[in-house]
C-alpha cells in the first residue's frame, strides 16, 4: 500500500486530501483501489484518531517489557560481525492483543481462568486461540507448530513456543467453553462503553456450518437444509444474535436439522434473560415467521419485526427514498401491521436471475427435443421425465414458468416435447419482482423506521459471511461436541475483536475492511539485532521494524504508536497496549 492525494482549491485555500491505495490486478490491467481516505491528515485528525485509541486499548505507557534499558549505552562495536535474526510477525499480533485487552477480555479471562499449578496461566493460551483465529485462521496443530512460533506472541505473552502445544490448546478451549454465557454479558457492557452500542433492537438470523468427518460423537451433528450447499455433509445450525450494528451479542448452536423457526424461543429467553427485556425488538427473515412463534411473541408482550411470505400489489405505494417504495396495511385477523416493500434495485435483480434461469430451462429443453426427435428408436418416456425433473430442479426460480408435457406422436421415440410457458407466472413475476412483506405489531413507528430497521438485517447476514470467509469458522474438523462448541466460541470471540477493529476504523475514517489492516500491519516485524562489541560481548537488541509511510499513515489515524524495542530476556512483565 502506499499514499496518494489530491489538491483542491476552496475558499481561496488550497486543501491537500490524502488517500491510502494499494495495486490490485484486475483481469490484464493493474488498477489503484483505495483502501482509506485519511482526509488531510491535519493535528485535529490526529488528536482525535489518538483519543479513541486511548479509550479502546488504553494509555501509553513506557513498561519494562519495551525497555532493555540500554538507550543511553555506548559502546564500540565491529560492524564486521553485526547481524540480524529471529525476525518475527509483530504488527497484526501487536493490534489483536491490543484488541484483545480493549474489548476487556484479557482481564475478564484471568478472572474466569485463575492461575494454578499449571505452568502456563490458561489466560494466555485463550488470547492465543482468538489472536490465531483473527490474525492467521487455522487448526490448533497449525498455530503450536507454525504459526505461534512465527509471531512476536512470544514476546508480547511472555510465552515460551515450547509450552504451546495442541495439547494445551485444546485444554484452553475446553476451559473456555466453560465461560460462554459470562464472556456474552461481558462484551453487552464493554460494546456501550466502547462505542455507545445501543442493544434495544436485536437482529437475529440462523446459518449452517458443516463436518468434515463423520462426527458420530456429536449428537447436533445432523444432515439438514445447508447453507453451504454441503448437503452431503453433516452439519450445526448457529444462531446469531447482534445489535443494530452489527455488533455480537450472542449465539446458540442446534441441531444441523433444525428449521429456523424452531430456534427462535430459545433464543429470545437466553437473550433477554442475559441482557434484559424492557424495550427490545426483535427483527428477524421470513425463515422465523411460524404462526406459533408470531402468536407467542405478542402473547408474551415481545415487539418485532419479521419477514413474512410475499405477496403483490398494484399500487398505493409511498416513496421513502430514491428506489424504494412502501404500502402500509393490517394484517387480517391480528392487531398487526403489515409492511409491503419494493425496491427497484432488487426487482432488476430478480427479473435478471428469472431471465437467466428462463434461458437455460429452454436451452436444455431444446436440446432434449431435438434428441427426441432424432431418435432412431423408441424412447423410455419415465426416463426421459426424470431429466425433464433434473432440468427444473437446477433452475427452480423459474421452473414454474414452464408447462411441459410428453405429447404421443407418430415417430420413433412414440412421443414429442410440448413446452409452453405460463403466463400466470409472467403476471406474478410482473407484480411481485421486487417486493416483500414484512410483518410488526409496532406501532409507534414510520413506515420508513420500520423499513430502516428491517433492512439492518444485513449486518446478520455479513457477520456470517466474516465467520465463515475471513475467520473459517467452516469446515468444522473437531469431532467431540464440546470441542465444536469451543471452536464456534472462538470463532464468534475473533469476530468481536473483528467487529471492535471495524468500528474503530470507521470512527478513524479508514473504511471497513479489518483484513486489510491487519495484513497491513503484519508486514511490521520485530528482530533481534546482534551488536558484537570489544568491551561487552555481544549485545542483542530485539527491534520494531519502521513502519513505511504507508503503514504510518494508517497507525497513525488509528492512533497508535508502536514501540520501537523489546526485551530480549525472559522476565514475566505488564504488557502495555502501546508505547
Amino acid at each position: 500500500m502506499y499514499l496518494r492525494y489530491t489538491t483542491r482549491r476552496k475558499d481561496g485555500k488550497v486543501h491537500r486530501y490524502w488517500r491510502l491505495v494499494r495495486s490490485v490486478r484486475v483481469g490484464g490491467r493493474v488498477i489503484q483501489q483505495t483502501v482509506a481516505r485519511l482526509g488531510e491528515l491535519d493535528a485535529r485528525g490526529r488528536l482525535q484518531a489518538r483519543a479513541l485509541a486511548r479509550q479502546l486499548i488504553g494509555e501509553p505507557e513506557q513498561a519494562g517489557l519495551f525497555d532493555d534499558g540500554k538507550q543511553q549505552m555506548t559502546v564500540p562495536v565491529r560492524l564486521k560481525g553485526v547481524r540480524v535474526e529471529r525476525s518475527r510477525q509483530f504488527g497484526d499480533v501487536y493490534l489483536a492483543l491490543a484488541l484483545w485487552r480493549g474489548a476487556g477480555l484479557a482481564d475478564l479471562c484471568e478472572k474466569l481462568l485463575p492461575s494454578g499449578k499449571e505452568a502456563v496461566p490458561w489466560a494466555k493460551m485463550a488470547a492465543v486461540l482468538v489472536a490465531a483465529r483473527l490474525c492467521e485462521p487455522s487448526s490448533e496443530l497449525h498455530i503450536a507448530e507454525d504459526w505461534y512460533r512465527r509471531t512476536a506472541l512470544c514476546d508480547l505473552l511472555q510465552l515460551d513456543p515450547d509450552l504451546v502445544n495442541k495439547d494445551r490448546l485444546y485444554r484452553g478451549l475446553d476451559l473456555v467453553l466453560e465461560h460462554k454465557a459470562a464472556l456474552e454479558a461481558h462484551l453487552s457492557r464493554r460494546a456501550g462503553e466502547l462505542f455507545a452500542v445501543d442493544n434495544e433492537v436485536l437482529l437475529y438470523d440462523v446459518t449452517s456450518t458443516y463436518f468434515e468427518g463423520e462426527a458420530e460423537g456429536n449428537v447436533l451433528a445432523r444432515r439438514g437444509y445447508s447453507r453451504d450447499h454441503r448437503p452431503d455433509c453433516k452439519q450445526v445450525c448457529i444462531a446469531l444474535v447482534v445489535t443494530f450494528d452489527g455488533f455480537p451479542l450472542g449465539y446458540e448452536v442446534f441441531a444441523g436439522n433444525t428449521h429456523d423457526s424452531r430456534t427462535v424461543q430459545t433464543i429470545v429467553d437466553t437473550m433477554e434473560a442475559r441482557h434484559g427485556v424492557v424495550g427490545r425488538v426483535w427483527i428477524a427473515d421470513r425463515g422465523m415467521s411460524s404462526a406459533e412463534n408470531l402468536a407467542w411473541l405478542r402473547q408474551t408482550g415481545r415487539r418485532y419485526i419479521i419477514g413474512a411470505p410475499k405477496v403483490a400489489a398494484a399500487n398505493g405505494w409511498r416513496a421513502i427514498r430514491e428506489g424504494i417504495e412502501v404500502k402500509l396495511a393490517h394484517w387480517p385477523g391480528t392487531a398487526e401491521t403489515a409492511i409491503l416493500c419494493r425496491s427497484a434495485d432488487r426487482r432488476s435483480k430478480e427479473q435478471a436471475m428469472h431471465d437467466k434461469f428462463s434461458q437455460r430451462i429452454a436451452a436444455a429443453l431444446a436440446t432434449l427435443a431435438a434428441r427426441i426427435d432424432s431418435s432412431s428408436k423408441r424412447l423410455n418416456a419415465a426416463q426421459i421425465n426424470r431429466q425433464i425433473g433434473r432440468i427444473l430442479q437446477r433452475n427452480q426460480r423459474s421452473a414454474a414458468r414452464f408447462t411441459i408435457t410428453l405429447q404421443g406422436a407418430d415417430c420413433p421415440a412414440g412421443f414429442r416435447l410440448r413446452v409452453e410457458h405460463d403466463q400466470a407466472f409472467d403476471d406474478w413475476a410482473a407484480l411481485s419482482e421486487g417486493a416483500y412483506l414484512l410483518r410488526t405489531n409496532i406501532d409507534d413507528w414510520s413506515d420508513e423506521q420500520l423499513w430502516r430497521a428491517y433492512i439492518q438485517l444485513t449486518q446478520a447476514e455479513a457477520a456470517f459471511r466474516i465467520h465463515k470467509d475471513q475467520l473459517r469458522v467452516r469446515p468444522i474438523w473437531h469431532q467431540r461436541a464440546e470441542r465444536v462448541q469451543a471452536h464456534i466460541l472462538v470463532c464468534f470471540l475473533a469476530f468481536v475483536l473483528w467487529k471492535t477493529l471495524e468500528m474503530w476504523q470507521q470512527r478513524s475514517s479508514l473504511g471497513n475492511s479489518p483484513r486489510t489492516v491487519l495484513e497491513e500491519l503484519a508486514r511490521i516485524q520485530s528482530h533481534d539485532v546482534i551488536l558484537p562489541t570489544t568491551t561487552h560481548g555481544e549485545i542483542r537488541l530485539r527491534c520494531i521494524a519502521q513502519p513505511d509511510a504507508a503503514q504510518a499513515a494508517l497507525l497513525d489515524r488509528l492512533g497508535i504508536v508502536l514501540p520501537k524495542r523489546m526485551r530480549a530476556d525472559d522476565l514475566d512483565l505488564a504488557l502495555p497496549l502501546i508505547a
